[in-house]
This record gives structure tokens, C-alpha cells and sequence, in this order.
């Protein structure tokens, strides 16, 4: 699937691993990156079932660096 068509995206090189996009999603779909770390040392946060995504936004709107993009299917 193409970056432009998913439904999730996260700028990695902006997140400071915070945590509240995880804390506050209802599907509990999110988690911290443990494998890899962006350029200012931080675990970034990522999805993990992108399929169970109800594009509620929650998580962009919590976001204080805006580093998700959520966009409805249709």
C-alpha cells in the first residue's frame, strides 16, 4: 500500500515517544516503536493493525506535535 493511500501515518522524525496517541486510542492499536529510534533519540509511535482503525482521529487530535495523519476510507 502506497504512503499516500494508508489510512495512519506518523512523521517518525517528529514524535517524542509521548504516549498519549497510545493511551488514548479506543482500538488500542498503537505502540511505541521499540526497534528503531528517530534522529532526536526517541522511540516513535506507530500502528500495529491498521485493518482494526476506525479513523476516529483520536490520536492526531492528541497528538501536540502533529505528527499523525489520519484519513477516512471511501
Amino acid at each position: 500500500m502506497s504512503k499516500a493511500m494508508e489510512k495512519l501515518t506518523f512523521n517518525e522524525e517528529l514524535c517524542k515517544g509521548c504516549g498519549l496517541c497510545i493511551a488514548l486510542c479506543p482500538k488500542k492499536i498503537l505502540e511505541l516503536d521499540g526497534s528503531k529510534v528517530n534522529q532526536k533519540g526517541y522511540n516513535s509511535a506507530r500502528c500495529v493493525n491498521v485493518e482494526d482503525c476506525i479513523s476516529c482521529a483520536i490520536c492526531a487530535k492528541i497528538c501536540p506535535d502533529s505528527v499523525i495523519t489520519v484519513r477516512k476510507e471511501g
